[in-house]
């Protein structure tokens, strides 16, 4: 198929603690299979720290579990092992970020000072460019880590100071990490299931073990402060690639999509509005709606409809979105997906939230008769029981409210 290298970057912590080992071993015998029937030659993948001497948490030791699969293959396999990753968008710089942001008193347990050796998502990039350009790191492991060892702690602490925050930092005695975890849960965008597998890992010291690696490539990698300060300017121009909320949650291959459906979603709410303003500019504002700047009005619906989601473990309106002003297909807004985009003409979300059912929102840009636009918004719901049925009625007189105020402050503020 032509492609000469690849690089293994999967896990699969949001199935859960109880299913993500055996997902993750499947995906990786998958894909050394598919590997070397394509004549790939050469795989990276990217794992976690850990000394397998050890006894390792259960993320640690899959991570660990997935490079031996990987290796059983004939393609030549290069191991990057690292700790947390500190970048834009990453899973465990977020969860640090929104913690000492939300809250004014942090209560951490004794395994908050577990010793940590970090890395800025630039050094993990140049590593991994790296080690696809050396042929000496092939069928090779290597311990990857930033300039500084720290404690969970201390990285939260410096992180408060850099972002301005003063935080009241107390020791607690041990509670369960699943208690922990949910309570993370409401108060970062990081979804239950990964703020387990992630906080069970701090029992682990995670440190580079070998330095062989800055024999291969060598440059001096960044401290974690530098590495906070490059993610934070990203967030503020607005230039994060990617987020861990990219990815789809459990079973949205299962889910259907509008136009699998078709005449048949069962229930339909439609607002409209007619405005002189051209399609390019509503669409702009459109593309704005949610995240940081909310929802244009009514916010506090919108919050509390979050926030009861957060509470019965879904998705919430706290993961935000990837950019303030830009959108792509299958980025995340709140707990909202895009299913579909047709610049300066519509755009579809799908809702990720729990429902009874299934959600969608949908903004279309009509040119009217008479000149002019045509601003639309369908609300679509589908259902098939009485739980659905009801929770659509309850909703009637909250869409009323929301949906012809967010038009028109769609129109007012494009």
């Amino acid at each position: 198929c032509g492609i000469d290298a690849a690089y293994y970057l999967i896990h699969s912590m949001m199935l859960g603690r109880k299913e993500f080992e055996t997902a993750d071993i499947c995906a990786a015998r998958n894909f050394r299979i598919a590997a070397a029937e394509a004549g790939v030659k050469r795989i990276v993948y990217l794992g976690g720290l850990g000394d397998t001497r050890n006894v390792l948490s259960a993320h640690l030791k899959s991570r660990s579990d997935v490079g031996i699969e990987l290796m059983k293959g004939e393609v030549p396999v290069t191991i990057l092992r690292a700790a947390i990753i500190v970048g834009a968008g990453s899973a465990s710089y977020e969860m640090m970020k929104s913690l000492v942001q939300n809250l004014k008193l942090i209560f951490y347990p004794k395994w908050a000072t577990t010793q940590c050796q970090p890395i800025g998502i630039r050094d993990v990039i140049l590593y991994l460019v790296g080690s696809l350009e050396t042929s000496a790191a092939r069928g090779r492991a290597f311990d990857i880590g930033g300039r500084d060892i720290l404690s969970y702690e201390s990285m939260m602490r410096q992180l408060a100071e850099l972002t301005g925050k003063q935080p009241l930092f107390i020791e607690c005695p041990e509670y369960p990490i699943s208690f922990f975890s949910y309570i993370g849960s409401l108060v970062t965008p990081i979804p239950h299931e990964i703020i387990r597998c992630l906080l069970e890992s701090t029992s682990c010291e995670v440190i580079c073990r070998n330095s062989d690696i800055r024999t291969l490539i060598p440059f001096d990698p960044m401290s974690y402060c530098e590495a906070v300060v490059l993610a934070l300017a990203s967030e503020q121009k607005d230039q994060v690639v990617s987020r861990w909320s990219d990815a789809y949650p459990r079973a949205h291959e299962l889910a259907p999509r509008l136009r699998d459906l078709g005449e048949n979603i069962r229930y339909r709410a439609h607002y409209s509005l007619l405005t002189s303003k051209p399609p390019e500019r509503l669409f702009r504002a459109i593309c704005r709606i949610g995240g940081k700047q909310g929802w244009f009005n009514n916010n506090w619906l919108w919050k509390l409809r979050g926030g009861l989601d957060r509470l019965l473990f879904g998705v919430g309106s706290s993961r935000g979105r990837r950019q303030d002003s830009a959108l792509r297909i299958n980025d995340v807004i709140d707990f909202w997906r895009v299913e579909e985009l047709d610049p300066d003409k519509r755009l579809l979300l799908r809702a990720e939230m729990k429902l009874p059912g299934q959600g969608w929102l949908e903004f279309l840009l009509q040119p009217a008769e008479n000149g002019g636009t045509n601003l639309v918004v369908n609300a679509y719901f589908h259902t098939e029981t009485r739980a659905g049925r009801l929770y659509w009625r309850l909703c009637l007189p909250f869409h009323m409210i929301v949906f012809d105020d967010l038009i028109r402050q769609i129109e007012t503020r494009s």
